[in-house]
Parts: structure tokens; C-alpha cells; sequence
């Protein structure tokens, strides 16, 4: 009887071990998966990290042939031209039923009037505090009657806030509307090739624009602001679409501050002295110019004096 209990404890205690393990109670059977075993924490937390990386479909289409981003457009070689718009959203909840009644009627009347291409995006970004917390901290360094233990708190305050958002990241939504249009090349007549880019160019901004302004016109009545983005805006959403980790830290609106979005790189300058680089560009071409009318014109005078 004691080496049957004994034997009895010992499956026990093998069985256990083996499950343990996350290995095959027997050992001559198969493994039903070879690879890396992960628990439905670090599966689920993989996942989370997967979707939060990336890249929208709905980008895919938009930037597998751009040309280039100018005019407040995105243009494909197959002169597809893409406009973005920002809308403010409103808090629908916060209001009554004959008022959400009014906002259904609005985006019901609006959606009905659309026979074009439009897409909403919606954008989740991490929340950015650098500039709060920067202007509390130069709000705080210019007051001159706080207390010193009130100085000292404002300092930790700032410094947890900074901490914070580092750890526990928030997210906020921003919302887009997205208007694709292809000009008919054939349908345009010019006496050169500027001209021709020109009219491609004012067609396709005419036709998007009056589309953002029909929107525009719109959503104002159900108290959604709809604005147009420069080209400055659409490569932001682009950087924070491709970006989204790194936004944080390298912040987009920087770039521009630092001077990292020019042709060539400068160092830091003020307004008179780029206006005064400017006007010497200008001169410089202007000369330029002039020199070559001029060595147009020796060349028809000796033209004329050897016929």
C-alpha cells in the first residue's frame, strides 16, 4: 500500500511539473507548437503594440505615387490632387435631444449632397504638455511675490507633470476630412509647359477648395468648424501618422523653429537679418537677369552685323 501511494504522489508531482513547464504530460507526443510561447498578457500586450505602430490603409493609396506636397495639396504623378481639412468636433452628448435631432439633420443634408470622393480620418496622437508645462514654468520664473515654498512647489509640480507625461502617456483624437480629385488633363489647353502646370494646378485647387467650403458652410450649422490645412498641416499629420511614438519627443512644430524644414541648413537668425538674405536672392537673380539680356542682345547685334 505505501508504494502505491508513493507511486501515486510521484505522477502527481511529475504531472504538475510537466504543466509547469508547458510541456507534453507524455513525453513521446508531438508539441502542438514549436515556437515561442507567449502568456494572453504578453499576447495581448504584442497586439496592442502592432495596432498602435501601424501605418492606416486608407495612407497606402494616398502616398504610393506622390509628386509633391504643395498649394495645400498632395499631388500624385497621375495628377491626383488630395486636400485635408481639420474639424472641430462638438460634444454631442452634452446636448439635448432637439439639438442632437438638429445635428443629425445637418450631417444627414450634408452627406446627401456629397457625389464626390471624401474620407473621414480620425488620428489618435499622445498628448503633448511641453508647451503648458513650459509657460507654467515661465509664468512661475517672471512672478516676482511668490513665497519661496510656494517657488519650491511649483517647481516639483512642473517636474512630476514632465515626469508624468513621459510614463502614463494620454491620447487624444483629431479628426480630418480627406478630398481626392483628378484633373482631366485632356480637357486643358495651353501655349507652354508653365502654363499648362499652372491650369492643372488652379483647377484642382478650385475644385477642392469649393468642396472644403461646401463642407465648411455645412457642418457650421451643426457646430462643427471645418478648416483647410496648409502644407505645413499635412505634413504634420503625416509626420504623426508615421511617427507616432517619436512625435513626443521630436515634436513637428520644432522643425520649423529650428529651421529643419528649409532647403539648406542655417543657423539661427532673426526676421531682419532672413529679409535682408532675402532681398540679396533677389538682386542676385535680378543681375543675373540682366546679364543674360544683355548677352542676348550682343548676340542679335553680331547677328545683324554678319548678315
Amino acid at each position: 500500500m505505501e508504494i502505491l501511494m508513493m507511486a501515486v504522489l510521484g505522477i502527481i508531482v511529475y504531472v504538475i511539473a510537466r504543466m509547469a513547464m508547458k510541456e507534453p504530460i507524455l513525453p513521446w507526443k508531438d508539441k502542438k507548437s514549436q515556437g515561442t510561447k507567449f502568456t494572453k498578457k504578453q499576447e495581448k500586450k504584442k497586439k496592442h503594440n502592432v495596432e498602435l505602430d501601424e501605418e492606416p490603409s486608407i495612407f497606402q493609396d494616398l502616398l504610393h505615387d506622390v509628386k509633391e506636397i504643395k498649394h495645400h495639396m498632395i499631388r500624385h504623378h497621375d495628377d491626383t490632387f488630395i486636400m485635408f481639412a481639420e474639424v472641430e468636433p462638438v460634444n454631442y452628448f452634452l446636448l439635448s435631444d432637439k439639438e442632437q435631432e438638429a445635428i443629425d439633420v445637418t450631417m444627414e443634408t450634408w452627406l446627401s449632397q456629397v457625389n464626390y470622393n471624401v474620407k473621414p480620418y480620425l488620428q489618435n496622437r499622445f498628448i503633448d504638455l511641453s508647451d503648458p508645462i513650459e509657460e507654467m514654468r515661465q509664468n512661475m520664473m517672471k512672478a516676482e511675490d511668490l513665497h519661496e515654498n510656494a517657488l519650491e512647489y511649483g517647481k516639483s509640480m512642473v517636474d512630476d507633470l514632465t515626469r508624468w507625461q513621459a510614463i502614463a502617456p494620454r491620447y487624444e483624437t483629431k479628426r480630418y476630412l480627406i478630398f481626392s480629385y483628378k484633373v482631366k488633363v485632356s480637357d486643358i489647353t495651353a501655349d507652354d509647359k508653365e502654363e499648362f502646370e499652372n491650369k492643372i494646378i488652379d483647377k484642382a485647387f478650385a475644385e477642392l477648395y469649393r468642396r472644403v467650403n461646401t463642407a465648411k458652410s455645412q457642418l457650421r450649422k451643426a457646430r462643427m468648424y471645418v478648416e483647410l490645412l496648409p502644407d505645413e498641416g499635412i505634413l504634420d499629420v503625416l509626420y504623426h501618422t508615421f511617427n507616432r511614438r517619436k512625435a513626443v519627443r521630436n515634436r513637428f512644430k520644432d522643425f520649423g523653429a529650428n529651421e529643419m524644414l528649409a532647403l539648406y541648413v542655417t543657423a539661427d537668425q532673426d526676421d531682419t537679418r532672413i529679409e535682408l538674405v532675402k532681398e540679396a536672392i533677389e538682386n542676385e537673380f535680378s543681375e543675373e537677369e540682366i546679364e543674360l539680356k544683355d548677352e542676348e542682345k550682343s548676340e542679335l547685334e553680331e547677328d545683324e552685323k554678319a548678315s
